[in-house]
């Protein structure tokens, strides 16, 4: 897909990066470039009184549907605005399941009045969201999801179970929870796409401690949890969950370059100031990495093109980046060289480029595993048969 701006799109840029420059001031100057990836623990204060002022900013929803209160942006608006964004050194946005999944998601598949209740207190930088997909069994073979949901005789649903990496759910106000409404069903069959307030008896959240010393994800366990609401019916659960992960695909991806953008530039920095940078291993390193993100790029607006290369873009993208950027945590280590194995203070004080190498460790294994992405390509993309079980 080939984007091209006009002198509107250019203008609503020029727009976006001055109010972005007048904004991350004062109380928010602090937040440039923080609350990524394995910084997600830092000025959680300040970060939720961010939200609000980019809600105030009309800049929440700016890709929704104008009827569901948003802006009604063109996708080369959204992909202008993430770059922008990122550009600025906007912090990790902590609306940003809300904004990019939950809503979009209500607004496809819900009813005029749980679009009424949950779309308005998103777009207002309010209601925090997380995701209740993964289990201890039910990782990258999401259909395996065991976490059930019973219709009581008072007409209510209640969810028992376990999710696990689940992110942000200690902050989170709403939890979308996919869990099986038949109890004989298997695999994708038998699932519901459950609403639930966090702020519950019957919901407790016990965070995870990573390498990284930040605990952004956790556990979360259901006892008889009431849900507020059903999305869709009971069965249609896995289509539903399914649509949500296309919509995760999104303009997204391109704030997520530019942040990987921001971190290659920090290396090449280090790299000129500590001299690393005359090592000719580590400069074609760097030019690979280049290079990398370069085809990053190209391959997602692929993905935003809706041509019948969309699906295999799509497939072999997390791959991609899963693997540059836990090479890109490398390359940062061999950068610092000895200054890699030290702290800056006691007792976990990491510096940027060493949270980066330590949460990269992650990225070939969240969201599905490389070998799982590897299957999907083959078996989606490629059109091979499976491989039997038992081999």
């Amino acid at each position: 897909m080939k984007i091209s701006f006009s002198p509107e799109d250019e203008a609503f840029r020029e727009e976006a990066a001055r109010w972005l420059a007048d904004n991350l001031t004062g109380e928010f100057d602090k937040l440039r470039f923080r609350g990524g990836p394995g910084d997600e623990h830092s000025f959680i204060d300040e970060r939720r009184a961010w939200e609000k002022r980019l809600a105030a900013g009309g800049w929440v929803g700016v890709g929704w549907a104008k009827e569901d209160g948003g802006r009604g942006a063109t996708i080369s608006r959204q992909v202008i605005f993430a770059e922008e964004y990122a550009r600025a050194g906007g912090p990790g946005r902590l609306g940003h399941i809300g904004e990019g999944l939950a809503g979009p998601t209500i607004a496809a598949f819900g009813t005029a009045e749980q679009k009424a209740r949950y779309l308005p207190p998103i777009l207002r930088g309010e209601a925090l969201w997380c995701q209740g997909y993964s289990e201890p069994a039910a990782g990258s073979d999401l259909a395996a999801v065991a976490t059930r949901a019973r219709l009581g005789n008072d007409g209510q649903w209640r969810i028992s179970g376990q999710k696990v990496w689940t992110s942000l759910a200690h902050l989170a106000d709403w939890c979308f929870v996919l869990a099986r409404t038949d109890p004989a069903s298997s695999g994708h069959h038998g699932l519901g796409f459950f609403l639930v307030a966090m702020d519950q008896p019957g919901v407790t959240v016990r965070p995870i401690e990573q390498i990284t010393g930040s605990s952004e994800f956790n556990e979360v366990f259901f006892d008889e949890a009431v849900a507020a609401d059903l999305l869709g019916q009971p069965g249609e659960g896995w289509k539903i969950a399914m649509a949500l992960l296309g919509f995760e695909r999104g303009v997204s991806t391109l704030g997520q370059q530019m942040q990987f953008r921001g971190e290659l530039d920090e290396i090449i920095r280090v790299a000129k100031d500590n001299g690393a940078a005359q090592d000719p291993d580590i400069r074609s390193r760097i030019a690979e990495a280049q290079m990398g993100l370069t085809v990053m790029r190209y391959n997602a607006l692929r993905m935003l093109g809706g041509d019948a290369e969309e699906t295999r873009a799509a497939l072999v993208y997390k791959l991609h980046w899963a693997s540059w950027h836990r090479n890109l945590g490398k390359l940062a280590m061999d950068v610092l060289g000895e200054a890699a194995e030290l702290c800056d203070t006691a007792p976990y004080g990491l510096t940027r480029l060493q949270s980066l190498f330590l949460f990269t460790r992650a990225d070939t294994l969240y969201g599905g595993s490389n070998q799982i992405q590897r299957n999907l390509i083959a078996e989606r993309g490629l059109g091979m048969p499976k491989e039997p079980k038992g081999r």
